[in-house]
């Protein structure tokens, strides 16, 4: 009967970034609605929350986790360009630095510059995304979970076998029009009944050349520059290697996991003044491993820990080029410097059931940071920092008839270590939050939410330390956060198999917001202190599904309105800015999701919509505008069966009206491109 909730069910076994989360329960994931993660479903509902899982992200026409997070409200997805460029996210306007990526589980660290590559990481192996503003609604979670402004959850696939099996195996090759070649493969093995292995292999390939067109007006309104060329150093070449094994104990589990990636990437510079090439590389080498713990020792008392240590390599070179008959020529290096990241963290969580209706947790993080460097033709001494972050939180979920509440204080102290600098004084922060839920009628699934959340972060090492970028007396960032919204699910009857909508209008406050903006290169940025931000926006999300005999077909729409201002003031005077809206903040965008599915073969389409903004260079003015811009993307798919081989194949049309357009000012994007999948399962 209920068609499309199989398909929402059914997860494709597929590959690299790897598998698990740290949660235990059978977890029901359906799009852009309520998702079912803790033990304890009257709290879901508490905080708003956005999930696209199995076979949703497998009908998508993206490549990575920033293309498929696009479809959230509240999203903006900052994309410099090309397969090698840089892709973070930003929600609610509030800046790539307070969004928590977690990754099963673990939070993703990046104490140099405080920002999550989400290009790294691929869809193939992923079982969901999960998107939630605020915080997870649950309280049996890592004191890390508490201490974002927002947080988004990777969970990547566990091993299932089905029936006698003991082993899978799968084997997946994706090509593209602009010269991309990715094998992949994923392994998954029963070694007993209660433990599985798995391994995960993708390798990529690309020169990443696309065609784009270069346009740009005076401030009198003639023509400047128009013409079309080639996206150049936009190359990559990557590695991605994931292993994880997977166990069950008397009320609860384990597991255990190694991610290792290394790439040799161009690092696309902006299209300025007609210079289309430039001598900016990248080369990465990541490496992490994680373990995670969950028992129930008592019927009232739970507990957790996790363990993670990462170690990451930065090879960054930046060389002049210039054209000289038409060729380009590579100049002395600006600067070739490496970066040496390591990164040690533990958690231990425990949670006591004082009523059945009453819990309350208490969890105790620490984190070590560790910042390197080896430079080159620079005299300035680097400063080796050192960073020990300690957070502790203390909260409480509470459930009485419709009415629930959950709430939450985190205790943050940091103490810095540096070289050849004054040592920074030792920081102490309590940041509270409450969430509030309420379902007025119990016939109806409609439920009332609200909530308030103080967040506060510190400067990364680069915007303190960075030679001719960072700034020492940089101040932390203390932002206020507030949300008021609901979520009806209408009965399935009649044409609808399933019909929610979600409502949520937010406001936000940011004191001494660290603003990051590149100069000319992905990799050296100017770090500045903006004053204050106030932001306040509206985000709804409506999810439908029906069928018609074989026929299963289901749409996700989103819309946001977004306003974030900067109103700062220097010794009492306002700034030329004041009350300008911040750099690459639409007023207005959304996306939509259409899929149809009969029997073995299924269509997706899906848009993305972005309006009007404005550019870094401050100023609300016309020559600051970047025109609004969207795509369309179109995928096809056919399963087969073959001699009891699961055979899939796949053709996606991405940007199908060919548009050319920008997400961030002078970095231009591909236009249509296609892409040509098969996969073999065993």
């Amino acid at each position: 009967m209920c068609n499309t909730k199989k398909t929402f069910f059914f997860v494709f076994i597929l590959f690299v970034p790897f598998l698990l989360h740290s949660q235990v329960a059978k977890d029901s994931l359906q799009l852009l609605k309520e998702v079912k993660i803790n033990s304890k479903p009257p709290y879901q509902e508490v905080i708003p929350v956005q999930s696209l899982s199995g076979k949703q992200l497998e009908n998508l026409a993206s490549h990575n986790v920033a293309d498929a997070l696009r479809y959230f409200a509240g999203t903006q997805i900052k994309d410099y360009g090309g397969l090698g460029g840089l892709k973070t996210v930003d929600v609610r306007n509030m800046g790539t630095h307070h969004v928590g990526v977690f990754y099963d589980g673990i939070q993703l660290g990046n104490a140099q510059n405080g920002v999550t590559d989400l290009g790294k990481y691929s869809l193939d192996d992923m079982e969901s995304l999960t998107m939630y503003n605020g915080q997870k609604s649950e309280i049996f979670q890592s004191a890390k979970d508490f201490a974002a402004a927002s947080t988004i959850y990777l969970r990547t696939k566990r091993p299932v076998f089905e029936g006698n099996k003991k082993s899978n195996l799968l084997v997946r090759y994706k090509t593209m029009s602009i010269n991309y070649n990715d094998p992949s493969f994923r392994w998954e093995q029963k070694l007993s009944d209660k433990v599985s292995l798995s391994l995960s292999s993708e390798f990529i390939k690309s020169n990443g050349e696309y065609k784009f067109r270069y346009k740009r007006n005076n401030q009198d309104g003639s023509v400047a520059y128009d013409t079309t060329a080639t996206r150049m150093n936009s190359d990559i070449t990557a590695l991605r290697i994931e292993s994880g094994l997977y166990g069950k104990i008397n009320k609860g589990s384990w597991d255990a996991k190694v991610y290792y990636y290394d790439s040799e990437r161009g690092a696309p510079g902006a299209i300025v003044e007609n210079k289309f090439s430039d001598g900016f590389r990248q080369n990465d080498k990541n490496f992490f491993t994680q373990a995670f713990l969950v028992k129930d020792f008592t019927e009232k008392y739970k507990f957790q820990a996790r363990a993670k240590y990462a170690y990451d390599y930065t090879h960054y070179i930046a060389r002049d080029t210039t054209s000289v008959l038409g060729e380009t020529v590579t100049e002395s290096a600006q600067s070739d410097d490496s970066y040496y990241q390591s990164e040690a963290y533990f958690s231990a969580v425990n949670m006591y059931s004082i009523l059945p209706s009453w819990d309350v947790s208490l969890s105790t993080d620490f984190q070590y940071n560790k910042l390197d460097a080896t430079r080159r033709g620079i005299q300035t001494q680097f400063s080796f920092p050192q960073r020990y972050t300690t957070l502790v939180s203390l909260a409480t979920a509470y459930r009485l008839g419709g009415f629930k509440i959950l709430s939450s204080v985190i205790g943050t102290h940091v103490k810095e270590e540096v070289e050849y600098n004054a040592k920074p004084p030792d920081k102490t922060e309590f940041t509270p939050a409450i969430f509030l839920g309420y379902t007025p009628f119990k016939k109806y699934d409609f439920n009332l939410r609200a909530f308030a959340k103080r967040i506060f972060r510190m400067p990364t090492f680069n915007d303190l330390y960075y030679t001719m970028v960072g700034s020492s007396t940089l101040r932390p960032e203390y932002m206020n956060q507030y949300d008021i919204g609901f979520t009806y699910n209408l009965p399935a009857k009649g044409f609808f198999d399933k019909f929610s909508i979600q409502v949520d209008g937010y406001y936000t406050n940011t004191k001494d917001k660290i603003v990051a903006a590149p100069t000319g290169n992905l990799f050296r940025w100017m770090m500045t202190n903006m004053g204050q931000v106030k932001g306040h926006g509206i985000e709804s999300v409506i999810n439908m599904g029906t069928h018609i005999n074989k026929l299963n077909l289901s749409a996700n729409l989103t819309y946001t309105y977004s306003e974030s201002r900067d109103y700062t003031k220097f010794a009492g005077l306002e700034l030329s800015s004041y009350g300008d809206q911040i750099p690459y903040t639409p007023w207005h965008s959304g996306s939509g999701i259409f899929n149809a599915n009969y029997k073995s073969w299924n269509f997706n389409y899906s848009f993305i919509y972005v309006g009007k903004r404005y550019n870094g260079n401050v100023n609300n003015i016309k020559v600051n505008e970047v025109q609004p811009w969207y795509t369309h993307d179109l995928a096809i798919q056919k399963a087969f069966v073959v001699h009891n081989y699961k055979i899939k194949g796949a053709v996606e049309v991405n940007n199908v009206l060919n548009q050319h357009y920008e997400v961030i000012y002078n970095y231009p994007m591909p236009g249509r491109t296609m892409k040509f999948i098969i996969s073999i399962e065993l």
